[in-house]
């Protein structure tokens, strides 16, 4: 998997946040010509370059995905385009719908219409389990966003591109999962909130974030959707484990300050109708889309028949308190 990127131009749009951090350091020691981060966040691009420090394969681009000309400027004999920017805090989509949809579904429209004519290689869309079954506007503008990305398939012409999706769950360590709040609140000695006593959710770590990413890139004939066989944990054992790591001695409360709007109290992976056109690799599953998927999932040899499907997040064992404590020790390690 390593060679595919050897002397390739790969663009990494919302670069500059967690994963695309993680990303980029990992796609650096595949020894790629160049990466271009593409960001619209001036501070975090500055932070990742501070901390990377001086690179002469990465460019710093400043932009943002609703501005097509950019775009085109961006991705110029790009061989590769990973696309991480969108608005993915659940509460910030609810209150600003209309924004949410002009930047992850306008957004990638543009990004999938630029990558088209540009004649890029493949296109891999980050996504979320919040779009298996969404109940809320993040959620739903990911899911389309997968959409479009299976029909692009479809409807690029002649050109190479193949695109297609990868599914998160919450990724440990990076800045929208709910561990930095969590460690706030016990280092200053105030509750830790939390919205519900059952609630529980998939994790996966940045390093099976990454891997994810570069494995889709390997794989994706086109259309596919790549999700992680992730780990499912209670979020009061979370918070139980960050006391255990920031807290010491300190008495700690939990507070239960109900769900927010659109939230669920378990997620999901995939629906019950993608589970029917989803098959097993060794560490992941590929969901196929619609159209056609009999002939795209030929293409794969190696694929399984899922036999013991965990789709929700209250399926399953769930991690133990001290699988929890070491997650979370080895991603604050880096």
């Amino acid at each position: 998997m390593k060679t595919i990127f050897r002397g390739k131009n790969i663009l990494i749009t919302g670069g500059a946040g967690s994963v695309g951090r993680a990303l980029t350091s990992r796609l650096l020691k595949y020894f790629p010509k160049t990466i271009r981060v593409y960001d619209l966040s001036e501070n975090e691009m500055f932070k990742m370059k501070c901390d990377l420090g001086e690179n002469r394969r990465i460019r710093y681009l400043m932009g943002d995905i609703r501005d097509t000309n950019r775009l085109k400027f961006a991705m110029e004999e790009i061989d590769f385009v990973i696309h991480l920017a969108a608005m993915k805090h659940v509460s910030a989509c609810e209150y600003n719908p209309f924004e949410a949809i002009k930047t992850n579904i306008d957004g990638l429209q543009n990004v999938i219409n630029v990558a088209r004519d540009y004649n890029v290689r493949k296109m891999i869309f980050s996504s979320t389990d919040k779009a298996a079954h969404p109940t809320n506007i993040m959620g739903m503008t990911k899911l389309m966003g997968e959409k479009l990305i299976a029909l692009a398939n479809y409807y690029k012409g002649n050109k190479r591109t193949q695109f297609a999706s990868v599914r998160f769950g919450n990724v440990i360590g990076s800045n929208g999962s709910v561990i930095p709040l969590f460690k706030k609140q016990v280092l200053s000695g105030s509750a830790i909130t939390i919205t519900h006593n059952a609630m529980t959710r998939f994790v996966i770590s940045m390093d099976e974030a990454v891997d994810l990413i570069c494995s889709a890139i390997d794989l994706a004939k086109g259309g596919e959707t790549f999700v992680w066989k992730m780990r499912t944990l209670k979020v009061t054992d979370l918070a139980d484990a960050m006391v255990r790591i920031c807290g010491g001695r300190k008495q700690i409360k939990k507070v239960i300050i109900g769900k927010g709007h659109g939230e669920k109290l378990h997620e999901e992976i995939m629906s019950p109708d993608e589970l029917l056109r989803a098959r097993e690799l060794n560490n992941m599953y590929v969901i196929f889309p619609e159209i056609d998927y009999l002939n795209l999932a030929s293409k794969y040899k190696d694929a399984k028949a899922i036999k013991r499907p965990v789709i929700q997040s209250n399926m399953g064992e769930y991690m133990r308190a001290s699988q929890i404590r070491f997650l979370i020790e080895k991603e604050s390690r880096g």
